[in-house]
């Protein structure tokens, strides 16, 4: 099936913006070593990044919906590329810590337009094939070019994994300016009617399924050099093909989740993965120190990761129907409490003076109070699903 160029500018966003996510997980030791801190403390950088993703995500996108949306992606694009850039001199914590929040305000923003232009883009009855094409960039960004940056980062400097992020900025830039096509604003929408959907307790549930329950494997995904090179045993320089494990895992299980959801209802299926995550964060804890069991944990914990994109976003979208622009803005907000969650509450047994496998066992508790919510989201909202609003929805799979 022929590719149309016109989509590509946004997956290369993507693959800019998962890879500046991702990549630091690799490098924690190696910039707390830099910058003087410890490696719980260098955790708090993917904090920062994620609270900067919440912040920005419903203010820019409120900001932006009257104007035409190549402009907002080029300006959304501009500010992440500049503060990556700045990441790579930043000259110590603090002024990391701000840029890190500075260089997270545009990501959330960038995908809740690019998915409403990818579905626009489209001829009818490819709407779902457009996105997916767009989050291309992220599921790349963990398979190759996270490794790869990560192996460039250890071997050389850390902040050669932010000048890399910049390049691709300035790429996607480069791509959007030449490839993606004029597209008018939504001159009737206003902010107010954009959120209207918060005041729904059904997008509130799945925004707590996904900051909370996702968020578990977050506390073994931020810290999952340490975890591998200390208790696994593995040696630093082999952490470049971890995170290709972790990659081909998230990979499979994007395509896993996506199955499973269009076999079994998306609630049925978001519960599934949960109580699979809870299991394999428990293995984890305890099975860590067998290195060939961990690496298989590694993978399997990589693939849930991604496999639940496609339930939970398919159950965002029934529960805003027309606020479909800013929902995906939420729910990379959400994603990325879960992410911030994740980092700031694994690194606490750490600062206690706990081992790398204990970060996994707060994740336990984390995956079961989200799959607690996601049964009882199940319980009051399942029966008002039907097939052809599964259809419909399809458009919001990541």
């Amino acid at each position: 099936m022929k590719i149309d160029k016109k989509i590509l500018p946004l997956a290369i966003g993507g693959l800019g913006i998962g890879t500046t996510e991702f990549t630091i997980m690799g490098l924690l030791p190696d910039m707390a070593k830099s910058l003087q801190i410890s490696i719980p403390e260098a955790g708090h950088l993917i904090s920062a990044y994620a609270f900067g993703v919440v912040v920005g995500a419903p203010l820019l996108i409120g900001y932006s919906v009257k104007f035409p949306p190549k402009k907002v992606l080029m300006a959304l694009m501009v500010i992440f590329t500049l503060f990556n850039a700045l990441s790579a001199i930043a000259p110590d914590y603090t002024t990391m810590m701000i840029i890190r929040f500075l260089s997270g305000l545009p990501h959330g923003a960038f995908f809740g337009v690019g998915t409403v232009v990818a579905a626009r883009m489209a001829t009818k009855g490819k709407e779902a094939f457009n996105i997916s094409l767009m989050f291309t960039g992220l599921t790349i960004a963990n398979l190759a070019m996270v490794p790869l940056v990560t192996y460039i980062g250890h071997t050389f400097h850390w902040r050669w994994y932010f000048a890399i992020v910049s390049v691709i900025g300035v790429a996607a830039l480069l791509f959007l300016k030449l490839w993606l096509p004029t597209l008018k604003s939504d001159e009737e929408t206003h902010f107010m009617e954009e959120i209207k959907f918060l005041k729904r307790r059904q997008a509130w549930f799945v925004l707590m399924i996904t900051a909370i329950g996702f968020g578990g494997l977050f506390t073994w995904f931020s810290y999952i050099t340490p975890l591998m090179t200390i208790i696994s045993g593995i040696k630093e320089s082999y952490m470049a093909y971890v995170m290709i494990l972790a990659g081909a895992g998230m990979v499979v299980g994007n395509l896993v989740g996506g199955y499973l959801s269009d076999r079994l209802s998306p609630e049925k299926t978001c519960s599934l993965l949960l109580f699979l995550m809870m299991i394999s964060l428990i293995g984890v804890f305890f099975l860590s120190e067998y290195r060939n069991v961990s690496l298989t944990l590694t993978f399997i914990c990589g693939a849930l990761s991604m496999s639940v994109a496609a339930p939970i976003n398919i159950m965002m979208m029934k529960a805003a129907p027309k606020s479909e622009m800013m929902a995906a803005a939420f729910m990379q907000a959400a994603f990325n409490i879960a992410n911030a969650m994740g980092a700031f509450l694994g690194g606490i047994p750490l600062e206690k003076g706990y081992a790398y496998n204990y970060p996994p066992l707060v994740g336990v508790v984390m995956t079961l109070i989200g799959l607690i919510i996601s049964m009882r989201y199940k319980y009051l909202y399942a029966s008002q699903v039907k097939p052809d609003q599964i259809a419909e929805c399809a458009s919001c799979e990541k």
